[in-house]
């Protein structure tokens, strides 16, 4: 994995991170460890990886070649190097809380923090995915659309507004009330997403967007019910019951849409923090040099910064 690839480079350390291990889908949840015969199904040798470690170990010193080239030396600690599961404990929420987090950026995911991995058959047919999160605990999450949607709409007018100005002129359309399904993999890749949430709406027997500001209403509103939905099959799935939403990462600053997302979900929406990835980073490393006495402190100290 590419984390692992650059802490090699900085300490001449070859070590596997957990939580990045954990979506490759070549992990063993009882041993923690790569399972053997997934890997030989897959023809790949065992020899080349190591047994993962956690986030907090601490991997080493610089290299003598880059305290050379940078002029001090320092120690590597790993972090949970999947940029979600650093995001995810930078989240406000904790294993008792009863919320769900959503990581909002150019994809969403959304999703809670348990215990225990659910591995049942209904869990894997509403494709949700068991990734590994700090102290063992387990992101039981989905990856569904973000602001990918919009970011390709301000392309195809060629960048004149910003998004805070998008996510004003879709507020003054706040009438227009057509939806689309954000998940449809028409809206993955499209050669002109103006038209293709035009086209979505007539072909649904919807009234059709005809300004900026519909289009962009449009496609926050979608968001809105596609995160209500699935907070639905989350319930569904884990039987927790959900109250709050944590809105983590670049896309909570979108202030429309975490009105939407209230609007559609009926629950309560914590915002923040934005730059939960470098948060949750800085936090794990806090944690494993004593600076923080345990992870409820470092909530603590987010919760009052937000």
């Amino acid at each position: 994995m590419i984390p692992d690839y650059i802490n090699y480079l900085l300490t001449g350390v070859k070590a596997n991170e957990y939580t990045n291990a954990t979506t490759t889908q070549m992990l063993n949840f009882d041993s923690d460890d790569w399972d053997r015969d997934l890997l030989e199904v897959c023809g790949i040798s065992r020899d080349i990886f190591s047994k993962p470690q956690y986030p907090g170990h601490r991997l080493g010193n610089l290299k003598s070649t880059i305290q050379e080239a940078v002029g001090f030396d320092c120690e590597v600690v790993l972090p949970a190097t999947h940029d979600t599961a650093s995001a995810f404990i930078a989240s406000v929420l904790d294993l008792d809380d009863d919320g769900v987090i959503l990581s909002s950026g150019t994809w969403s995911l959304l999703g809670t923090e348990l215990d225990k991995p659910i591995v049942s058959d209904i869990s894997r047919e509403s494709n949700f995915t068991n990734e590994g999160g700090y102290n063992k605990r387990y992101r039981f999450l989905k990856n569904i659309m973000g602001l990918w949607t919009v970011q390709e709409v301000s392309r195809m007018l060629d960048y004149k507004y910003s998004y805070a100005e998008l996510a004003d002129l879709a507020r003054e359309a706040s009438h227009f009330k057509s939806v689309i399904d954000v998940n449809n993999e028409r809206f993955f890749v499209s050669e002109n997403m103006i038209e293709e949430i035009s086209d979505y709406c007539k072909e649904t027997g919807q009234d059709t967007p005809q300004t900026t500001g519909e289009v962009c209403m449009c496609v926050y509103r979608s968001l809105a019910k596609s995160y209500n939905q699935y907070i639905e099959e989350l319930v569904s799935v884990t039987g927790k019951k959900v109250d709050k939403i944590n809105v983590i990462g670049g896309g909570c600053k979108n202030l429309l849409l975490n009105e939407l997302i209230e609007q559609e979900t009926n629950k309560e929406i914590i915002v923040g923090p934005v730059e939960a990835t470098g948060v949750g980073n800085i936090i794990v490393q806090m944690l494993s040099m004593g600076e923080i006495a345990h992870l409820k402190q470092a909530k603590n100290y987010i919760r009052n910064s937000i």
